[in-house]
């Protein structure tokens, strides 16, 4: 209509570059890799902030993935079709090493670099980053079997995408999933009713059973859990088998998800499934925990990222908008909202690139060792929490135009809850915490020295104090188990801040967090914190806040 002007609107957040403009990533990268060049960082944040890749994310999830079981003469033949756009993100994600290109990156900090990357290009689209993780966290587990490392391992680190179902031989690159759970254990994998029969060829075994959930099954292989004569074990299933064959693998339906919703997620069958043991016999947890504590970290990476999206919209809305004869961000109580919304990321993200660091040194480092070990557990416990708190309350930022299928928030609170599902949730990993509590000492003190430099802050050493007195009771400890671990993530979200971000920041999250001062919802932070100090540095285009 030519007499209906808009106006008090905020324009699309875009054209931005998503690397450069979050100072805490920026500066995190800059310190955990010290000081390496990033110009592919670079360039990957100016891509992840362009208007037609950005459109990529929508279309992906306005468009999910479609299953055929059967080609149209009545052949079994299990494919799952994807738009267009999938593609794109998965050729990007590739190209660009976010799969398990680390592994044999001869770059120093490869991992580090990988996972700021992977929560750059996260920031897109969530969904294409389930397989992408897979196959990162798949290569530790498959170097248990030599022969399948030598053949498949430099497939699934080549940085291009093939997803054309051939046998390895043929493919110029390769995609891993897994498949763990059945639908009468669930996380209790003990459970799990799969058999494995061994055949007279050494390492080569028929699976019969099923899979409840497997993510992305239009990979090229899976690590799968059975049961064979000697106890669970792990095994290696591809769907295009050395002769040109496909191997039994039925996709019966795919899951209809609340989120996530560009990923095909499915239940599968196994009937006379050709499969390669990897590792020993009744040792199948040991050897795929490996993977699952590496896409445990990626759930922590994806958290963090939607944590740093939700905040980046929120403060671009409030920036533009204005209500009550001033600018939405000029008002003191939104000013303390998205103040603590920006405590909450940069928490994350410390944690993150910290946790990516241990991944690097853990070869040669016992502290990095131990310290990966409890701190991917506490990690993905709390961060993905986090997640879906911290989304909805910068949704609520934008009002009514963040409650829109147009604005990226419906999207990002939908995907918000899946990382603290995926791999265990909150209390499996919980529960994994008091389990190293017991078991390995050594990474109970890894965590704490990792706390010991902000323990001249007196709430600090306060909490901490607490904390270990609170470990030594070992009466209802599992009763006490999520406040335990909560307190353990941010004490040591408090050291990290104490040591690397102003003083403002740390000085912010810890009388928030740890002190008397704590409330239970965001944008309660205390008197007298830096509030504007704090989203102009979050602000993800700089000079727009410049007046806050």
């Amino acid at each position: 209509m030519p007499n209906h002007a808009v106006t008090n609107q905020p324009p699309p957040l875009q054209d931005y570059n998503v690397f450069l403009s979050d100072r805490a990533l920026r500066e995190g990268v800059e310190r955990e890799t010290r000081g390496l060049e990033t110009a592919e960082l670079e360039a990957l944040g100016e891509l992840a902030g362009k208007p037609d890749v950005i459109q990529l994310g929508f279309d992906a999830n306005e468009n999910p993935p479609q299953l055929h079981t059967h080609d149209r003469y009545g052949n079994r033949i299990d494919e799952v079709r994807f738009h267009p756009s999938w593609h794109v993100l998965m050729a990007t994600a590739s190209a660009r090493g976010l799969h398990g290109a680390p592994w044999l990156d001869p770059m120093p900090h490869a991992h580090v670099r990988r996972a700021a990357k992977f929560f750059v290009w996260s920031q897109v689209e969530g969904g294409h980053g389930c397989p992408i993780s897979m196959t990162y966290a798949a290569v530790p587990a498959l170097r248990h079997n030599e022969a399948l490392a030598n053949e498949w391992v430099p497939k699934l680190a080549a940085r291009t995408y093939d997803p054309r179902l051939l046998p390895i031989a043929e493919k110029s690159s390769a995609i891993c999933g897994m498949g763990m759970t059945e639908k009468q254990g669930g996380s209790d994998v003990r459970a799990n009713q799969t058999r494995a029969t061994r055949t007279s060829v050494d390492g080569i075994y028929v699976l019969n059973g099923h899979k409840w959930f497997c993510s992305a099954p239009m990979s090229d292989a899976f690590l799968v859990l059975a049961q064979a004569d000697g106890g669970l074990s792990c095994f290696f299933v591809p769907r295009a088998l050395p002769d040109g064959s496909r191997n039994s693998f039925a996709i019966a339906r795919l899951k209809d998800k609340l989120g996530n919703r560009s990923n095909a997620s499915s239940e599968v069958e196994f009937e006379g499934t050709i499969a390669w043991l990897i590792g020993e016999e009744g040792r199948g947890v040991n050897t795929i925990v490996e993977m699952v504590n590496q896409t445990r970290l990626d759930c922590i990476i994806g958290s963090a990222a939607l944590l740093r999206q939700s905040l980046a919209q929120a403060i671009h809305h409030a920036t533009y908008r204005h209500t009550f004869g001033k600018r939405l961000i000029d008002h003191v109580l939104m000013q303390n909202v998205l103040a603590d919304l920006a405590l909450e990321s940069e928490a994350a993200t410390v944690l993150m690139l910290r946790l990516a660091r241990a991944v690097d040194e853990t070869a040669h480092n016992p502290h990095a060792s131990a310290l990966k070990r409890i701190g991917t557990a506490v990690g993905k416990y709390y961060v993905c929490k986090r997640a879906p708190v911290a989304t909805a309350e910068a949704l609520e930022c934008l009002g009514g135009n963040g409650y829109v299928e147009e604005s990226i928030m419906p999207r990002l609170y939908r995907e918000a809850p899946l990382n603290s599902i995926w791999e265990g949730s909150g209390n499996i990993n919980a529960l994994d915490v008091l389990r190293i509590i017991q078991k390995q000492p050594e990474a109970v003190e890894a965590l704490r020295i990792e706390i010991t430099p902000a323990l001249e802050d007196r709430r600090v050493a306060d909490a901490l104090r607490t904390l270990e007195a609170d470990l030594m009771d070992l009466d209802s400890m599992e009763w006490r188990a999520r406040s335990l671990v909560e307190r353990m993530a941010l004490l040591w979200q408090a050291s990290l801040l104490v040591q690397h971000a102003p003083n403002y920041v740390s000085d912010g999250f810890i009388a928030s967090r740890l002190s008397g001062d704590s409330r239970q919802t965001l944008g309660t932070l205390p008197v007298k914190t830096a509030l504007k100090g704090i989203v102009q540095r979050a602000a993800p285009i700089a000079h727009e806040t410049a007046a806050v």
